[in-house]
């Protein structure tokens, strides 16, 4: 099959599938035998004849992916653009990536930049399927995915492969991931140089970030419209105390979307909720990278729970010591944790919604407009640059899970208002 032809089809699964299949390969005598069954199976149905390079590539990439079982997340993001070096490797460069040199890799981060159309879905979906029982390749996935912004897909827009746009965050994402795998097939003497140190002028596809950049972020009158909007759904139907508390969670203790549903790493649950010897009320999670960390619960915070426990639980107002109820469960089955983070965006993203709809019915167009291209995570955002204008930044970036300070610092917007004054009156023409 021509490279020019060739429609992708994914080799890795799901994090557990993947697991499941490392320990099945080297439970046996003969590892490469299982790994050549994997790949002829995925590429059943298709003329493709492997190249004789694939069963080491294979070996190679599952390993590396093995070691970050820790984290779904993080699996995942190096799983994408594994598989997508995987993919152009064996199918477009027809060259192991064992053999890859410097200007491979330019060719190969070129291509991530503007790849053909066929490699292009509409959507996110499942790598594999279940047919008769069996795990096979979904051939609607494809290794990029085009997008249209919250705004556009409102108005009815649909995404246009024409149009793909390999984002910078995810371009410095990939560098990142591709130098991770290659100093690892250092380590493992799979190569003898990591290509990625060679790039001299990665400037030539990684811009430059300014020294002080805008969070994105609700306004204050924005996150007002939004919790009032939920207190008022919570007032007419009571199964929306629990979003009420969603909303508490990700803008009074940073929490991510993640850190709210369970997952192989984390189950939250009521437990997670303490207090110490003097009174204090804190919060334990396992967040982004399988970080651990303790939240200090404000007095508001605490109401919220209350309020929940007591009106949507049925619960003492407080949790009991290791308390094993789900923080937040099933609709329908209180005692069973929600394990996707799906349902949960989508009860914020009506908020968001609804609250955009009625700051416009207001006038007030451009507090709308900036809602409405909002995403949940910005819920987090809003929660610590509220919080460094009046707690220590020490506080604030241990409570958030901040690896430094400087990350935490880039809440503080003193320096952006003074500069935003300085220039306010500013004159063209006198």
């Amino acid at each position: 099959m021509s490279r020019n032809t060739y429609i992708p089809i994914p080799v890795f699964d799901t994090l557990e599938e993947v697991l499941d299949q490392y320990k099945t390969i080297y439970a046996d005598d003969n590892p490469h035998q299982v790994i050549r069954q994997w790949l002829t199976h995925c590429f059943a149905d298709t003329k493709i004849i492997l190249p004789s390079f694939a069963v080491k590539d294979y070996q190679m990439a599952l390993n590396f992916l093995y070691s970050y079982r820790g984290s779904t997340d993080t699996f995942g993001a190096y799983r994408r653009d594994l598989e997508r070096l995987l993919q152009w490797s064996w199918f477009v460069r027809y060259q192991s990536f064992l053999e890859h040199k410097r200007e491979d890799i330019e060719a190969f981060i070129e291509f991530c930049l503007k790849p053909p159309k066929r490699w292009i879905s509409f959507k996110k979906v499942a790598r594999f399927k279940k047919d008769s029982g069996k795990k096979v390749p979904n051939s609607e996935w494809r290794p990029f995915e085009a997008h249209v912004s919250k705004i556009d897909h409102k108005a009815g827009i649909e995404p246009d492969r024409n149009k793909y746009q390999f984002s910078q965050s995810a371009l410095k994402a990939l560098f990142n991931i591709l130098s991770s795998f290659y100093n690892y097939l250092l380590q493992e003497q799979a190569v003898q140089v990591n290509p990625l140190v060679l790039i001299r002028q990665k400037s030539k596809f990684l811009q430059k970030q300014g020294k002080t950049q805008l969070i994105r972020r609700l306004s204050n009158a924005q996150w007002e419209m939004v919790i009032n909007v939920a207190k008022d759904k919570a007032d007419q139907n009571p199964s929306h105390e629990r979003t009420v508390f969603i909303l508490s969670c990700l803008f009074g203790m940073y929490l991510r979307i993640s850190e709210l549903a369970a997952s192989p790493r984390w189950i939250p649950t009521m437990g997670d909720f303490f207090k110490d010897q003097e009174g204090h009320w804190w919060f334990k999670t396992i967040g982004k990278g399988n970080k651990a960390r303790q939240i200090a619960v404000s007095d508001a915070m605490l109401s919220a729970l209350q309020h929940y426990r007591e009106k949507y639980l049925k619960l003492s107002p407080l949790p009991s010591l290791n308390e094993k109820t789900p923080l937040i469960s099933h609709l329908k089955n209180p005692y069973k944790s929600i394990t996707n983070d799906g349902p949960i965006r989508n009860l914020v993203q009506q908020c968001f919604d609804e609250a955009a709809d009625l700051l416009e019915s207001e006038g007030r167009q451009e507090e709308a407009n900036g809602l409405r291209v909002a995403t949940v995570h910005w819920l987090r955002h809003t929660g610590i640059s509220e919080d460094v204008k009046r707690r220590p930044r020490e506080h604030v970036r241990d409570d958030a899970g901040h690896s430094s300070g400087a990350i935490t610092d880039r809440y503080i917007d003193v320096e952006l208002r003074e500069r935003a004054r300085s220039a306010k009156d500013k004159t063209i023409s006198s």
